[in-house]
């Protein structure tokens, strides 16, 4: 087993994924060490290149967070969705300058037939620790993708914590998706894991899937 050794929040106080993360950041919590350093510079190298290499013109961001992540990006037109009213907040009042980006409350009825090129889940998906939002989130993630999804996350089953529930997820995505949509590449982390310095490295690598044509 894997041990998640990164800054924690105490397991009396997990309700759901949903409330952990709005209590986080009115708390005035960040989004973690993932979107922050090196391992969110690294992130942004490869999406940056990826965006660039593929003259993609549109993303969809599932899980934007507290908007750190995205400072370093660049994203020709962008859309971020969040399950945190306060993160939304937060990211709106960060980028209110900026007419490109955009941010919508994941339950947002009017968002969710929303398309973009490129669909994006970062540091998100082992997170999601009930079966059936992981589920509802997956669909969402690859029905919303006109080309490409990129997924930043661990890809093997554990439970580290109350809000850390490592799937998987790549066999779900070639039964539920499988004729849709392509592996296309996994670049593995620059850093990865070491349980001695959980704050700069990660257990999450890139997934990269290509719609078919």
């Amino acid at each position: 087993m894997k041990k998640f050794l990164g800054r924690n929040r105490k397991a009396g106080a997990f309700k759901n994924s949903k409330s952990y993360w709005e209590d986080r950041y009115r708390s005035k919590d960040n989004s973690g060490a993932g979107s922050y350093g090196r391992l969110a510079e690294f992130k942004a190298e490869i999406l940056n290149q990826f965006v660039a290499n593929n003259g993609i013109k549109s993303v969809i961001e599932y899980g934007v967070g507290d908007g750190n992540q995205l400072s370093l990006a660049s994203y020709p037109s962008y859309i971020g969705f969040d399950v945190s009213r306060t993160a939304l907040s937060l990211c709106k009042k960060r980028f209110k300058h900026d007419t490109e980006k955009h941010f919508y409350m994941m339950s947002d009825p009017a968002q969710r037939s929303t398309t973009a090129e490129l669909c994006l889940s970062l540091d998100v998906i082992y997170h999601l620790v009930e079966d059936e939002v992981f589920d509802s989130y997956m669909q969402r993630l690859f029905d919303t993708a006109t080309k490409y999804v990129i997924v930043y996350s661990s890809n093997y089953d554990d439970h580290f914590a109350p809000h850390v529930k490592s799937r998987k997820f790549t066999p779900w995505v070639e039964k539920n998706r499988g004729n849709d949509f392509v592996l296309k590449e996994v670049v593995k982390n620059k850093y990865p894991f070491d349980a001695n310095d959980p704050d700069n490295t990660s257990m999450a690598d890139f997934y990269i899937y290509e719609r078919r044509k």
